[in-house]
Formats: C-alpha cells, structure tokens, sequence
C-alpha cells in the first residue's frame, strides 16, 4: 500500500545520523567544560558534601524515615557514593556489580542506554521498582533506566523482594533507590574521558552558592558512547538541580531533572537450534537507516515537610513527561534475512503524590500515608511487516523507514492509577528487638484503549480491530519482618532476621509493536526471607547473608496467536552471601556469591517449532543461572596512586523455557589504575577487559533473539575533586 512521506520523526540518512550524534557529542562536552571551570568558583562559596562513611550506615528505602542499616528486618545493599566514584561507576551495571544475587546488563530493547535487571533470578525488565529521590522513577509503567542520572550519587540502596508498602503495587524481586545529594551539598567533582569506538563523556556536580537560606546544587552529564558495532551509539545528556529552602519550622525543596536520550540500537542475535546462529556476524546492525530510540523527559518535583505536634509531617509531588520516537526493525526467526520494521511516537506521563506523617511514640515510629501514582501512556506504531530482506552478513545497511510500505497501523491509550493507604510501625522493644509491621490497601484501575488496522497486502483485505477495556483492583499487601541483635561486643556484631511479604502487581505495558487489547490480571506473589547480617573485625568486616523463597503466581505469557494472557507460574528461592572488610581508610576488598533456583510451577509453552504445547513445569527459567559472584578491591587514597578491580561470574544457564539450548558460564572484569595530586587526577579505565560476548538478555519484541554483552571499552580520564 501508500509509501510513508514522512514518518513519526523524520528519517535521518546513516551520515546524517552521524553528524547529529558528532554535533550532540561536541554540544555536551563544550557545556561540560564550562560547568567545570565554573565550578571551582562556585565550590570556594558553597558548603561541599560530607563524606560516605556515616551515609553507608542508614537507609531510608524500606522506612522512609533514616534506620541503621544492620538493624532493619530485611535484605538491604547500600552502595556509596565514593565507591561509584571511585570505580567511575556510570550505568546500572557497573553501579551494582557488587551486590550479591544482582544482574545489570546494559542494553535490551530500549537500548543501549537501559539495562536489564534480574534479582533472585528474575530476568523481567518490570519486576522491579527503580526510585530516584524518592520518586518511583517510571513507576505507573516500567522502569525508566534510559533516563536514570547516576551524577552526583550520596548512595544507592538495594532491597531484595518486594516493595515496602509505602510504594503500593510496583515490585516483586527488587527496589534500587538512587539518592543523590541533598540540595546545597555535592560530590564537587568534574571530570572529562575520551575512550575507544570514538566515545567521549563528561560530567560536573557541585553546590552553588546559598542564597540567604535557599540552598541549591547542580549535576550535569553527556556522553556519546560508540560501540563495536560502528552503527551503534548511546548519545545521553542529564541536568539535576535541587534546591531547599527553610520555611517556618518546616522545609520546601525543589528538583527539576532533565534527560535527553538519543540511542541507535543494535539488533538481537536470533538463537538457531541450541545455540545463537553462526549466521550472522558478531555485531550486525539491521535496523532501518533511519533507526534510533530518542527520548526527551522532563521532571518536576515539590517537597514539604515539618514538624507537627503528632510527628514530622512530609507531602512529595513529582510531575514527569517524556516523549519517545522509537524506529527499529527485527529479523525474523527462519533467518530468511526478512524483516518487520516499527516506527513508534510513544508520550508517557507519570505523577506520583505521597503525603505521611511520622510519629515518634517512645520506642515505637507510627507512619501512616496515602499515595497516588498516575500514569498516561499514548502510543501510534506504523509497522512494516516484512519490509524488506538483507543479506545475513551485515554488508548492507536496509532503507529508511521513509521509503518503506506501511501495512499496519497500531494505537494504543493507558491510563493507570495505583492508589493506596498505608501504615507501617517499626517498633524497638528494647536494643536487641526490631519488628516492622506494614498494611497496605491497595486501590488500583487500569484503563486501555487499543486498536490495530491492517492493510493489503499484509492482509488480504483491510481489517480493523479495536476494543476498550479496564480492571479495578481493590485488595491489601502486607509486611512483616522482626530481627534480633544475638549478639553484640563493640563494633562487632550478629543480628538475625526475617521477613514475609504479599504483594501484587498489575500487568505491565511494555509498548510493543503488537495488538494487545486485554487489560490483564495482576501478577500475585508471597515471599520468605531470612537471613544473618553484622559485623565483626571490630567493625571492619560487614557481612549479610540470607536464605529466600518466593512463589510467583498468574504470570503474563505468550500464547499460540500471540496475545498475552496470564497462564503461569514460577517459584524463587536461594541463598545469598556478601561481605566487605575495610582494612584501612584508604582499601577495600568485598565478594559475593549467590545461589538460585528459579524454576516455572505452571506453563504449557506453545513450541512453534514442534506445533505442539510443551510442559515445562519443573525447568529453569530464561537466562537464570545457578551460580553468581563476585570479588572487588578498591584502593583511593586521596594522594598517588589508586585503583580498582570487581571480577564478576555468572553461571551457566538456558536461552529457553524447554532448556535444550545451554550457555556456559563467563567472567568478566572491570578495573581502573590512576594517579591523583592535589584536586587532579588522571586514570586509565577498563570495562569487560576479558571481552566476554555472551548473551545476557532476552528481546521481548524479536522472537527468539538475545542482546549480547558489550564488547570491551577502555578510557582515559581526567577529574577534578574537592578535597
């Protein structure tokens, strides 16, 4: 039918596309440079951040108000800001290499810029909760990691399972909260890098000068990664401003975050049989001319909190959009050389208010809220079913999308709303005893409107399809963890814990290519934690370990026609170990290991090969393996010589559900070397120095097809620190 004049958003030829990402890389790094020369002005006047140490002992992820770390009743990681800095930790990836039990490969289908996530085996890039500031950071629909700004980072913390009830219906294997530094206080670094596949990246934070009482810091970053794949690229810019201000006896902050994402993607690699195909090279691109994932998001968020003659009374409202041109194509699994392009224009609205009081009743703090997360996802697709066919060795780049037929028109409106009321009571009977107890109720609507027109010769007549559906959901989550102080002499000691949570969580919208009109079921899910954590050494040794076991009900799968439907069930549990022994102010070595079991309970896959439907109750899941671990050191003394080392290992594992196409295990290393004299320091950086290539997520939109780690990047990099 009709050739597309113009697309969603505007076809760029491959040279074209390479003069805009060469003009973005030189806009950013000529900004960068003027925020670093600014910078040590401002840092003369303004108040420079504390340092890590005390930082790493509280978590506020699973309180909301400040609680040790070792004390709390459940699995939290907390990763510091001069670790991230120290590593010169930049994506999701690197950032929690060294929490037991945790994947992050970069990538997947939303592009170089994302990652895929896993906890406790998991590989679902919606499982679980990403939380910036205190803010579910794409909580209504799906994590936004593309636009996630890792720039002047206080701590990151990590809790294992679900979501604590002050954040309602948005997790069941993981929360990672991203804390930055409050306003008026920084990391008051800069720094520039130039690195391998024409890369080049820059950042500055600092705190600018305080106005009276308004207090305010700034954090800028820009890269312009290339990769093995010349076609490939990962063009990002993020702004984060926070300011505060006293206000009576109370306080008022304001955040405005802005992203610019422009990625090229590469494409998945299609599995033959057991194994990924031969077929094509180890970095082939068969994306339109014209493809890329560009995302431009903005957020607003306002704060107040004060003290009440009840407890300290707090209301966050965060206001975010963003719009995404998304243009792409996949191979179709025969490795015919077929292909199915998509030009998506996506706009995605997510807001969230949350308001609490906490109150303080001798050895007892009393929190009690109600929330709100509002989310408006608008979508027009324009496919291309079997647009075109290239040779399976990459040497052709295929048409732009401009140029193509147009034989299906999709649309898709959401509307979701989580609401909910809470309580949660964190009571300390004496020193040894810690008991949190949380009930939620949960109000939760979601509302589709979806429609698909196909068109000759896709079909053999124009057809058209649409329907309206919604699902209401009213019921409660609960949590329940207590932990005992066993023992204790000094700085050592040995506290005991356990924790049940049941949560749900309605089914995700991940803004595929395809007709899905059903509003589905939520996914249901209990889980079971305990666990060992402390310190020994005279403090200097931190150790958690912890056993776990959840059971994971009406999972969303695939059916023989290519609807999704609930129709599943999986079963997690494991045991996994970290530890961390300072042995002077300036040296760190850490390791984790982790074991897993994560196994279907329930699904009767359709093979399409075999035209049949095959139990696989019983079989491992996806891309799960067995065995993690890591080991790191980390030397940064202020002065001299400094370096780093993470070694990471993940296990052998499937890329099916039927679990006849194995993959063996890797390890893979990161490590930086450099040399600091007085603010200055200039390092050599490596990461995957083994150059491991394996696959490491799956596509959810390519059938049968896998993204491979990165290929091997190296660095050189200049920084500037306040002392």
């Amino acid at each position: 039918m009709g050739q597309r004049t113009r697309d969603n958003r505007g076809a760029l030829s491959t040279s074209e596309s390479r003069v805009k990402h060469q003009r973005f890389r030189q806009a950013v790094l000529g900004g960068l440079m003027f925020l670093a020369a600014y910078k040590s002005h401002a840092a003369l006047e303004a108040t420079h951040a504390p340092t890590d140490g005390a930082a790493s002992e509280i978590t506020v992820t699973a309180t909301r108000v400040p609680e040790p770390v070792d004390q709390i009743p459940v699995s939290i990681s907390v990763v510091s800001g001069r670790e991230l800095r120290a590593r010169d930790a930049r994506d999701m990836a690197s950032a929690l290499s060294g929490v037991s039990g945790v994947e992050a490969p970069a990538g997947g289908d939303a592009g170089p810029s994302s990652a895929v996530p896993s906890f406790w085996g998991l590989h679902e890039f919606d499982a679980f909760l990403l939380v910036m500031d205190d803010i579910p950071w794409g909580g209504a629909f799906n994590p936004a990691i593309p636009t996630l700004n890792l720039n002047d980072v206080q701590r990151i913390e990590v809790l294992k399972g679900a979501a604590p009830v002050m954040y309602g219906a948005t997790s069941f294997v993981g929360v990672v909260h991203v804390l930055h530094y409050p306003a008026g206080k920084a990391a008051d670094t800069a720094d520039l890098a130039l690195g391998n596949y024409g890369s080049a990246r820059g950042s500055a934070a600092f705190a600018l000068p305080q106005w009276g009482d308004y207090r305010q810091s700034f954090a800028a970053s820009g890269e312009s990664h290339g990769f093995a794949d010349k076609r490939e690229k990962a063009s990002d810019g993020r702004l984060l401003y926070r300011g505060a201000l006293d206000v009576g006896r109370g306080q008022l902050q304001v955040d405005v975050s802005a992203s610019l994402v422009r990625d090229v993607p590469l494409s998945p690699v299609i599995r033959e049989g057991t194994a990924l195909t031969r077929l094509t090279p180890l970095d082939a691109d068969f994306n339109p001319a014209d493809a890329g994932i560009d995302e431009n998001k903005l957020q607003l968020t306002i704060g107040y909190s004060h003290p009440t003659p009840w407890g300290t009374w707090a209301t966050l409202a965060s206001f975010s959009r963003s719009h995404v041109d998304d243009v792409r194509a996949f191979l179709h699994p025969d490795l015919s050389g077929a292909a199915d392009t998509q030009n998506q224009n996506r706009t995605v609205l997510d807001d969230y208010l949350d308001t609490h009081l906490a109150s303080q009743f001798g050895r007892a703090t009393l929190l009690v809220g109600a929330d709100l997360l509002y989310g408006y996802g608008r979508q027009t697709t324009l496919n291309g079913n079997n647009a075109y066919t290239v040779p399976l060795d990459g040497s052709v780049v295929p048409p732009p999308t401009t140029q193509l037929p147009v034989n299906e028109i999709g649309y898709v409106s959401d509307k979701r709303l989580f609401a909910g009321q809470y309580v949660q009571l964190d009571w300390k009977p004496d020193t040894r005893w810690d008991l949190i107890a949380g009930v939620r109720l949960n109000e939760t609507r979601d509302s589709k409107f979806a429609s698909d027109l196909t068109l000759r010769p896709f079909t053999p007549t124009r057809q058209h399809a649409a329907q309206q559906a919604s699902r209401d959901n009213i019921r409660p989550t609960e949590t329940l963890g207590v932990s005992n102080r066993v023992w204790v002499d000094g700085k050592a000691e040995a506290v005991l814990y356990a924790d049940y949570r049941n949560v749900f969580k309605p089914a995700a919208l991940d803004f595929g290519p395809d007709y899905q009109p059903d509003v589905l079921h939520p996914e249901t899910a209990k889980s079971y934690e305990a666990g060992l954590k402390g310190a020994a050494a005279d403090g200097r040794l931190s150790y958690q370990a912890e056993v776990f076991h959840m059971d994971f009900n009406n999972l969303v799968v695939r059916t023989e026609s290519g609807f999704l439907t609930n129709a599943a069930a999986e079963r997690l549990k494991g045991a996994e170990l970290e530890a961390r022994y300072r042995i002077g102010d300036d040296l760190i070595v850490a390791g984790n290991y982790a074991y897993h079991e994560a196994r279907f309970t329930q699904y009767r896959l359709f093979d399409a090969a075999a035209n049949a439907y095959v139990d696989v109750a019983g079989k491992q899941l996806p891309l799960s393996p067995r065995h993690l671990a890591s080991a790191g050191i980390l030397y940064a003394p202020p002065h001299g010589f400094n370096t780093t080392l993470v070694l990471t290992y993940v296990g052998r594992r499937f890329l099916d559900e039927e679990n006849v196409a194995p993959v063996g295990g890797y390890a893979k290393c990161d490590a930086t070397l450099g040399y600091s004299v007085g603010h200055y320091q200039l390092s050599l950086e490596g990461g995957n120095l083994t150059n491991q290539r394996p696959p490491v997520s799956a596509s959810e939109f390519g059938s049968e097809a896998f993204y491979r780690m990165n290929a091997r990047t190296l660095w050189v990099r200049f920084a500037y620190q306040e002392l």
